[in-house]
């Protein structure tokens, strides 16, 4: 069996982080936490079917090329990793979303994209999937393509979890936005921070996922406002000319940004490319059913106490 391409590249440290190196998945400044978990039973309904409606918007930045991937033998893509499969054409560029679905951030980073009629490549996080399905349904929904993050953006590297864990917060992961979406995701995955153990690239490559690294980061997590997150992305876009761009629609200052990003884009001369998947994901039963074990009832809120109940007089 083929191994995941790319594999010389898994140790490596990437100048690329995907947002900070979580255990789980607390909620930063700006974002609100979640209101409540999804219900065990049943699962949701699956996504509308993809719509394609004309682009209203003359001056739209759109998409360029569709590109189908074959996810065979786990390829990877993304120059800070992975450097075999340079596809991206000169002023190409892919756009990629972690950390969602999100109230809020993730619903304005659609409305953006769909304001100028293209799209991107969104990793949603697990545990976030079975908070807000009906928010990724509405990605899938509106054409884009959705892949994983893991079930609770476990840094795959720390030495403390054994092999089968780390297989589990992969696996977990898919079969969580698979419940969430009421269909099965494409075989896309990303390591949180972009830390990539090299037996979980072997393993993604038995399991045919391929692997996204990226080519220039945002840094929209470290971003003070908007306008930084714009700044960064184009002085980095601007000096090699394309890239697969890592962004995170969970952040506010992400979602606050993206018009005028995408604005930049267009008068740039740069083009998106969207990326498709051959097949979906095939997720494995044993972590379909963890997912539907560990929902809790709707009822059930992980929100803090302060949040919840305040006093409003004594």
């Amino acid at each position: 069996m083929r191994i995941a391409a790319g594999l010389i590249f898994a140790g490596a440290v990437s100048l690329c982080m995907s947002g900070a190196a979580w255990s789980q998945t607390p909620a930063p400044k700006n974002n609100a936490a979640p209101a409540a978990t999804a219900a065990a039973a049943p699962m949701p309904a699956a996504a509308p079917a993809q719509a394609k409606t004309p682009c209203a918007n003359p001056d739209a930045l759109g998409i360029g090329r569709v590109v189908e991937i074959d996810t065979t033998g786990g390829p990877g893509f993304g120059f800070e990793h992975f450097k075999q499969l340079d596809f991206l054409r000169d002023k190409e560029v892919v756009l990629t979303f972690d950390d969602g679905p999100w109230p809020l951030n993730t619903p304005s980073v659609l409305k953006t994209l769909a304001d100028e009629c293209t799209t991107g490549i969104f990793f949603p996080i697990g545990k976030h999937a079975t908070y807000y399905p009906e928010i990724l349904k509405q990605v899938l929904a509106a054409g884009h393509t959705v892949g994983s993050h893991t079930w609770s953006h476990a840094t795959l590297t720390n030495k403390k979890l054994t092999e089968d864990q780390r297989k589990e917060e992969i696996e977990k992961g898919f079969s969580a936005v698979k419940w969430a979406l009421g269909a099965s995701p494409s075989p896309f995955f990303r390591f949180p921070a972009l830390q990539h153990p090299p037996e979980m690239v072997t393993y993604l490559g038995t399991r045919n996922i391929a692997m996204f690294s990226c080519d220039l980061d945002s840094f929209d997590f470290k971003a003070r406002n908007p306008q930084q997150v714009i700044d960064v992305t184009m002085k980095k876009l601007d000096k090699l000319g394309k890239g697969i761009i890592l962004m995170h629609d969970f952040h506010k200052h992400t979602a606050e940004a993206l018009p005028a990003l995408l604005r930049k884009l267009k008068a740039g001369g740069y083009k998106v490319v969207q990326m498709k998947a051959k097949a979906r994901v095939e997720t494995l039963p044993q972590y379909d059913e963890e997912v539907l074990k560990d929902a809790k009832l709707p009822t059930v809120s992980s929100r803090p106490v302060s949040s919840v109940v305040q006093t409003i007089s004594e």
